[in-house]
């Protein structure tokens, strides 16, 4: 069973201070809308663990819960304050360095720079289109000069 419980009001116990004492409901008590509440955990520990390759789902299988799950998931993938603010900067360097290398086309360059700039996002760093522009514009190589005059004119 999951973190919830179905609980009823324990009529044999005496109230304390007007607070009706709770106890959890036998399992041939629950109605269905409780059973399919109560089996919510499962359903999400399900989801988590069919979305994970073998190497993600060895980190977390001593987990018991969902939320312990996605707990651990969030700190694998994300890492903590100053494991996300390392990641930001090599991302950012990335990006700053980021050149169209010889014999690469424009598309391969296109699609390596959005994989930086969605990294960035990821990451809560946001670059304005104009940002972005330039920067393809300064990445480009020499022979790319004259297009690139012209497009900053433009």
């Amino acid at each position: 069973m999951g973190l919830m419980k179905i609980l009823k009001v324990n009529t044999a116990a005496a109230t304390i201070e007007g607070a009706p004492q709770m106890v959890e409901k036998h399992i041939s008590e629950r109605t269905a809308e409780e059973k399919k509440k109560e089996n919510l955990d499962n359903v999400a520990k399900d989801i988590l663990y069919k979305t994970l390759d073998k190497n993600m789902f060895a980190k977390i299988k001593t987990c018991t819960i969902a939320k312990e799950i996605w707990e651990k998931l969030t700190q694998l993938c994300e890492g903590n304050d100053q494991t996300k603010e390392n990641k930001l900067t090599i991302v950012i360097q990335k990006f700053d360095n980021a050149k169209m290398k010889p014999g690469e086309t424009l598309a391969e360059f296109d699609e390596r720079l959005s994989g930086i700039i969605i990294e960035l996002i990821s990451l809560g760093k946001d670059y304005s289109n104009r940002e972005i522009a330039l920067k393809v514009m300064r990445a480009l190589p020499r022979e790319w000069d004259a297009k690139t005059i012209a497009m900053r004119e433009s």
